[in-house]
């Protein structure tokens, strides 16, 4: 049993998760053990196992709050606007996604990992936040949007959520696999997250 108030056990839990969002800027996720975390935070490994069982749960944690923050994101357009036409509303979550792209590179990457390696109870947790982006998204749809039908909504929704996969690895590319590109004769036009949402987001709107 992990010893402490709820305060202090939420802190160390945040110190962790912290240190992992740190390692995961400039390693790739197999390279990051408990061993690498434990060494930027103030805990020994044995110690970490008090909160987490294995890494991947640490990173479903820093998924979660990604989750989280974007929520606050989507939440602040509802709350914020009275009225949106489509074309703002591609612009806002668009916007709201390049900030995230912590988040986008986890869905890419590692999200199989950390959901098949975490405990029942920690991905309850972390499916929480991920409705709950799925919700609010919808949410934005019903409140300016209200010519649109359910089914409509519905497809808008299972084709945008798929997409948000794949925004990152057409988004962080390196010199060298542009190096590569250009060396296969791929002719690509390079885009932002912003770019790439927003002509996205403009398609399913029927707006472009």
């Amino acid at each position: 049993m992990i010893k402490g108030t709820p305060e202090l056990i939420a802190q160390r839990r945040e110190e962790i998760i912290n240190a992992c969002e740190q390692l995961y800027k400039d390693m790739s996720f197999k390279d990051i053990t408990l061993k690498e975390i434990s060494s930027v935070t103030s805990f020994s490994r044995p110690t970490i196992y008090n909160y987490f069982e294995t890494k991947e749960e640490i990173f479903l944690a820093l998924f979660e709050r990604e989750y989280n923050r974007w929520n606050e994101d989507l939440e602040r357009i509802i709350s914020d606007n009275e009225q949106l036409t489509r074309v703002m509303i591609a612009k806002k979550l668009a916007y709201s996604l390049e900030k995230r792209q912590q988040l986008l590179k986890l869905l890419s990457m590692n999200n199989y990992d950390m959901e098949a390696n975490s405990r029942a109870e920690l991905l309850t947790d972390f499916k929480i936040a991920y409705g709950k982006s799925i919700s609010n998204v919808r949410s934005i749809l019903d409140k300016f949007c209200p010519e649109m039908d359910a089914g409509k909504k519905q497809s808008f929704i299972y084709i945008f959520f798929p997409f948000m996969f794949g925004i990152y690895p057409y988004t962080a590319v390196t010199d060298r696999q542009k190096a590569a590109m250009t060396a296969a004769g791929v002719d690509y036009n390079y885009q932002s997250v912003y770019e790439l949402t927003y002509s996205c987001l403009l398609g399913l709107f029927g707006e472009k």
